[in-house]
């Protein structure tokens, strides 16, 4: 036998409406859950990276701090190290301003050495100036007299040196006129030898012209060139001979020019 069982559908109905609203409720609270989740999301990334960010930001503050606690603790050595720098300057001045306080009484003193010192030297340098100027006038007057002996000896000698010097020029102008006329001489005997020996010269060319016109001769041509040779030698000797004797009386003419030049500068 078959068991019905009643169903109430109005109630079923009631309830199953109840249960869609229920359902759309919870899904429009899980959409707005789901909005909110996103939204925690996105809070918590921000979040996380703000946290990071302060983190960087904070090592970073971390180092600035350290540099300054360091930089603050170089001012404070520093400062400890410029009071005792101040200090010791301040020992240093005072130092300064007893030594400075020494000096100038040592300087007093030896300012007033040095003055009775100079007192003393211009005594004694009056003293050497006075005997220097008697000394002075003493040796004046001796070397005046000295002078004028010296003097009248050297007058004398300088009248001996002009009559001596007189007495050579006399004898310089003596031997000038005999090498004059030596000279002279030799310079006439030299031209008379080189008319000599140019007249024998063209007489020897004319006599060789005119044998050899004729066609006779006396002599060998070879002998008359050997003799025309000897003669010609003979007579460059002897010319020779007289250039030489003309230069040393020239040479002794200019060195008795010389010597009488140098008298007169002597003289001078």
């Amino acid at each position: 036998m078959i068991k019905l069982n009643c169903v109430n559908l109005d109630k079923f109905m009631e309830e199953f409406t109840r249960l869609e609203q229920k359902i759309t409720e919870v899904n429009d609270k899980n959409s707005v859950l789901e909005i909110k989740l996103e939204d925690a999301n996105r809070l918590m990334k921000f979040c996380l990276t703000k946290e990071k960010s302060l983190i960087e930001e904070r090592d970073s503050l971390l180092v600035t701090v350290n540099r300054l606690q360091q930089t603050l603790q170089e001012q404070c050595n520093l400062r400890v190290e410029n009071e005792r720098l101040k200090n010791e300057m301040a020992n240093l001045k005072q130092q300064n301003e007893r030594t400075a306080e020494d000096g100038e009484a040592e300087v007093q003193r030896l300012v007033s050495e040095m003055r009775a010192q100079s007192e003393r030297h211009k005594r004694e340098l009056e003293t050497v100036r006075q005997q220097c100027r008697r000394e002075v006038e003493d040796a004046h007057r001796e070397a005046l007299s000295q002078l004028e002996a010296k003097d009248a000896e050297v007058m004398n000698l300088l009248e001996k040196q002009d009559r001596d010097l007189e007495d050579m020029k006399k004898v310089l102008k003596n031997q000038e006129r005999e090498r004059q006329s030596e000279l002279l001489k030799l310079q006439m005997e030299f031209g008379a030898k080189l008319a000599r020996v140019q007249s024998a010269a063209q007489w020897s060319q004319q006599q060789q012209r005119q044998e050899q016109q004729h066609g006779s001769s006396l002599l060998p041509q070879s002998v008359f060139k050997r003799k025309l040779q000897f003669f010609q030698e003979e007579k460059n000797k002897e010319i020779e001979v007289l250039r030489q004797r003309i230069k040393e009386l020239e040479e002794n003419q200019r060195a008795g020019g010389l010597n009488d030049s140098r008298l007169k500068r002597r003289k001078m």
